[in-house]
C-alpha cells in the first residue's frame, strides 16, 4: 500500500513538472500586419518587439523657431518589413501631457516627424517622446528630450512668422500700437509695422487675421497690409513693386470696398476686382494674397483660414517676376504722397502674420 501511494504521488510530480514546461513565457510580439497588441506589456510595458526611437530634434532644451519633433525610427527585433506607425507626446513642465499625435504613419526613410497643431505656450519649456506603433501594439518609448517652445515671432531669409499675441512682434514698430492677447491693434493711420526680408520672395503667400476692420473707420483708399522695394527713397504709391491689399474707408464714396493693386516691376499698375462688402468690426477675417509670375490672387474669409470666402479676385500680372530688393512688407501702410487717409486703416487688430513660400502652419487660436 505505501508502495502504490509513492508512485502516484511521483506520477503526479512528473506530470505536474511537464506541464510547467510545455507552457512558454507571454511576452510582447514581433510586429505583423495582424498583430493586435494583446500580448502581455513587459516590464516597460511595450507589446512590440522594436526598438526604441531616438530623438533627433528638438533635444537639449533648444528652442526652434518652428516646432517639429523628428526621430529615428525603430527596428523591428525579427527584421519584419511591417511598416511602422508613431506616436508622439508633448508634456509641459510639471509632466502633465498637453499634446499628443494619436497614430501617424512612419513615411519614408530613416526618420519620422510630427509638426504638432495643438497650443503651447511661447517661449516655455516641454519634453516630448515617442514610440512605434502597430495596430494594437506599441513599442517600448524612447528617451525624453527636452525643448523650449518658440518664441513667437522671427524673420529669417524670405519667410516671416509673428502671431503678435505674445506682447511683441519680429518687425519694426511706426506710430502709436498696442498690444493685447488678440494681437497687435494698428491705433490710426500712420501705424505700421514693418518686415525687411533678407531674401526676397518672387512667389508665395502673405497672410494674417483681422479683427476691427470694417467700412466705419475713418479713412479712404486706406491699407491693412502692403509690400514694396524701397523706403525713403521710394514712395509705397508708385514703387516698382507696390503692393496694397485695400478696405476703403468712409470717406470713399463706396466705404467698405475690398481691392488690391499690384505693380510687378514693369511698370503697370493692376487692380483686382473691387467689391464692396458689409464687415463686422467684432468678427475675425483672415486675408491672404498669393502671387506668382504671371498672376496674384487675394482673398478674404470669414473666421479664418477654412471660413467662407466673402471676397476673391485672382489678376495676370505680366511676364516680370516680382522680386524687390530690398523686399519689404507692412501691416498697414506706410503715409505716402497721397496723405494719411490712404495709408493705414486705424483701429486693426492683426495677429498671425506668415509670408513664406511654404504652406501656412496652424497658429495658436486659428
Amino acid at each position: 500500500m505505501q508502495y502504490k501511494t509513492l508512485i502516484v504521488c511521483a506520477s503526479a510530480a512528473a506530470l505536474a513538472t511537464a506541464i510547467a514546461c510545455s507552457k512558454t513565457p507571454e511576452t510582447p510580439v514581433a510586429p505583423s500586419s495582424s498583430q493586435s497588441g494583446e500580448a502581455s506589456a513587459a516590464a516597460d510595458g511595450s507589446t512590440l518587439k522594436v526598438s526604441p526611437p531616438t530623438p533627433q530634434s528638438p533635444v537639449n532644451n533648444a528652442q526652434p523657431d518652428t516646432l517639429v519633433l523628428t526621430a529615428g525610427k525603430s527596428t523591428p527585433a525579427y527584421g519584419s518589413s511591417t511598416p511602422l506607425s508613431y506616436e508622439f507626446e508633448i508634456k509641459n513642465a510639471g509632466g502633465t501631457t498637453v499634446c499628443s499625435s494619436g497614430v501617424v504613419g512612419g513615411g519614408s526613410g530613416s526618420s519620422v516627424s510630427w509638426t504638432p497643431s495643438c497650443t503651447l505656450e511661447f517661449d516655455q519649456p516641454f519634453s516630448w517622446r515617442v514610440r512605434a506603433a502597430v495596430n494594437n501594439g506599441r513599442g517600448p518609448w524612447s528617451s525624453t528630450a527636452n525643448f523650449r517652445s518658440p518664441s513667437g515671432g522671427y524673420v529669417r531669409d524670405n519667410e516671416v512668422f509673428d502671431p503678435l499675441t505674445n506682447g511683441k512682434t519680429a518687425g519694426a514698430v511706426f506710430g502709436p500700437t498696442s498690444f493685447s492677447p488678440d494681437g497687435l491693434t494698428l491705433l490710426d493711420h500712420s501705424s505700421h509695422v514693418t518686415y525687411q526680408l533678407p531674401v526676397n520672395l518672387q512667389a508665395g503667400e502673405l497672410s494674417m487675421m483681422i479683427l476691427g476692420a470694417d467700412e466705419g473707420s475713418e479713412g479712404d483708399k486706406s491699407k491693412v497690409f502692403s509690400m514694396q522695394e524701397g523706403l525713403d527713397e521710394s514712395d509705397l504709391t508708385d514703387d516698382d513693386y507696390r503692393f496694397t491689399a485695400e478696405l476703403r474707408g468712409r470717406n470713399y464714396g463706396s466705404p467698405g470696398s475690398v481691392t488690391y493693386r499690384i505693380i510687378a516691376g514693369d511698370g503697370v499698375s493692376r487692380d483686382g476686382a473691387r467689391v464692396q462688402i458689409n464687415f463686422s468690426r467684432s468678427r475675425w477675417y483672415f486675408w491672404k494674397f498669393q502671387w506668382q509670375t504671371g498672376s496674384s490672387t487675394l482673398s478674404v474669409r470669414e473666421d479664418g483660414p477654412t471660413g467662407r470666402v466673402i471676397y476673391s479676385s485672382t489678376i495676370g500680372t505680366g511676364g516680370h517676376p516680382y522680386r524687390p530688393d530690398p523686399h519689404f512688407i507692412h501691416l498697414g501702410a506706410p503715409i505716402g504722397r497721397a496723405g494719411a487717409l490712404d495709408a493705414t486703416l486705424p483701429g486693426i487688430t492683426i495677429k498671425n502674420v506668415w509670408a513664406s513660400s511654404r504652406p501656412r502652419p496652424a497658429f495658436p487660436g486659428e
